[in-house]
């Protein structure tokens, strides 16, 4: 905890989750990197890192989807949804809002920013990319 001006700011944990999502043979799997754990402070951002790697060439039709579960909670929700060219931010939720996609499929980078963090934003987050044939 860090004290300021205006009193004591709280730090926040945010767990990114690792995924392996595998095709239909162990040549066509595509590996997901996400940091272990993310801090952020009530009221700032934070950047949830996504990369991934694939010996298959990026197709149109990749999809990446950050899903939140809270901490304590056994329920898992989609936040984020990247699919045909365009993202998707759900528009139900505490994130609706707040998320901003900064993400480049071509790049190789499913990265999302959640913007003035809260106490509720403790939990994993998981992305999950998809790259069909």
């Amino acid at each position: 905890m860090s004290q300021g001006a205006g009193g004591s700011r709280s730090r926040l944990l945010l767990l990114a989750g690792l995924l392996l999502v595998l095709g239909p043979s162990p040549t066509s799997s595509i590996h997901v990197y996400t940091q272990r754990e993310v801090y952020g402070t009530v009221g700032s951002h934070v950047t949830l890192s996504c990369s991934f790697w694939s010996s298959e060439w990026i197709s149109e039709d990749i999809s990446i989807t950050w899903h939140f579960q809270a901490e304590g909670s056994r329920d898992s929700i989609s936040i984020f949804h990247y699919a045909k060219g365009q993202p998707y931010i759900d528009d139900v939720g505490s994130f609706k809002e707040r998320m901003e996609w900064v993400g480049n499929p071509h790049r190789k980078d499913g990265s999302i920013v959640i913007h003035n963090l809260d106490y509720t934003d403790n939990g994993t987050f998981t992305c999950d990319v998809k790259n069909p044939p």
